[in-house]
């Protein structure tokens, strides 16, 4: 009930939010994509339903419910051939004398050492100035994300739990913007079948966007375009339902998950949709031996063309756990159906104390 009253300022702040000017943020929290834990990732990105650790707090925060000890977990990862860099780190305590858990989960993707040659052009020459290095400086364009998370096991089937998000993105000196928003999700199990459902950013991520005029200093002079403008964003909810069911064969523990985002921001271009309504499928299976070792598979990021061709990317995954010990990796190719875009590696590490 604490947790429940101090998530009860940030809904009086987005009522409040609502007699403001606000656009509709199309892709607005897709920096979290990428996700948390490699082995969610190397399953195609199908957790919402078997989710059980410390990472629950992005696939379905009702997962947090089954963690039993202090869990902590890292993941790093890299894209466009390393330009592109994300980090994630949880911690997950439960409540000692309670069915309930509490964890705090950090999130950063960013660009780094940018070169900001702005000052480096000498506007009376139409030149660039003597020794421009001398003027250019290094700036970085990040996004990150603070969860703050609170699960609890209503019975033996049935648990739920809730967000308190706040993100922030930062353009170097030039821009940033703070948001802020609340999930919520349940999980239900029947026997080896377990039912998830996470509706993310549940009373919408509200953004605002502020901008630093000084730091474009003559940018108006020398490019004869406009300071942009701080544009407040509005990032609508997502849906994630999904199924799970595991089977025990001798020593080896099968596990097979599918799972399917709602979302209702008008994705048409390249994603299965219905009207404003698109739909991103995941499945993922996977195969433990003695709970040592675990293989996994994956399909994820399906999308489409304008000749209506279907393109799925796969995944692919493993892990091994030792004592109190967990590592995972993950492989995906990241661009879909555009292979030129590359792939991915995903490496995490979980220790529960």
């Amino acid at each position: 009930m604490r947790f429940l009253l101090f998530l009860v300022p940030l809904v009086l702040l987005s009522a409040g939010a609502s007699g403001q000017s606000f656009t509709n943020a199309k892709y607005g929290g897709d920096f979290l994509s990428v996700g948390a834990g490699a082995r969610a990732l190397g399953m195609g990105s199908a957790h919402a339903a078997i989710t059980n650790d410390v990472t629950s707090a992005y696939w379905n925060p009702a997962g947090l419910a089954d963690v039993e000890s202090l869990d902590i977990a890292y993941m790093h990862s890299e894209r466009f051939a390393g330009i592109v860099s994300y980090d994630y780190g949880a911690v997950a305590y439960p409540l000692k004398n309670s069915e309930s858990t509490i964890a705090v989960s950090m999130f950063r993707q960013g660009v780094d050492n940018i070169a900001n040659t702005l000052n480096a052009w000498d506007r009376e020459r139409n030149l660039p100035r003597e020794n421009p290095e001398d003027y250019i400086e290094q700036f970085s364009v990040a996004d990150m994300a603070f969860i703050f998370s609170y699960a609890t096991r209503e019975s033996e089937q049935l648990s739920w739990g809730l967000n308190a998000k706040i993100v922030n993105h930062r353009l170097g000196p030039f821009a940033d913007a703070w948001g802020y928003s609340i999930d919520a999700g349940a999980m239900y199990r029947m026997g080896n079948t377990q039912f998830g459902v996470h509706v993310m950013d549940l009373t919408t991520m509200m953004k605002f966007w502020s901008v630093n005029e000084s730091e474009f200093g003559d940018f108006e002079e020398n490019f004869g375009d406009e300071i942009p403008s701080g544009q407040n964003e509005r990032v609508l909810p997502t849906l994630k339902v999904g199924l799970g069911h595991t089977r025990q064969f001798g020593d080896f523990l099968m596990t097979g998950a599918f799972d399917v985002d709602m979302r209702f921001e008008n994705r048409q271009a390249f994603f299965i949709n219905l009207g404003r309504v698109s739909f991103e499928p995941h499945a993922g299976i996977e195969g433990t031996y003695k709970e040592r070792l675990s293989l996994r598979a994956g399909l994820t990021d399906v999308t489409t063309d304008t000749r209506n061709s279907v393109y799925i990317s796969p995944t692919l995954g493993a892990g091994i756990h030792l004592k109190n010990v967990f590592v995972d990796y993950g492989f995906a190719n990241f661009g879909g159906g555009a292979t030129s875009l590359g792939v991915t590696h995903r490496i995490s590490l979980r220790v529960t104390i």
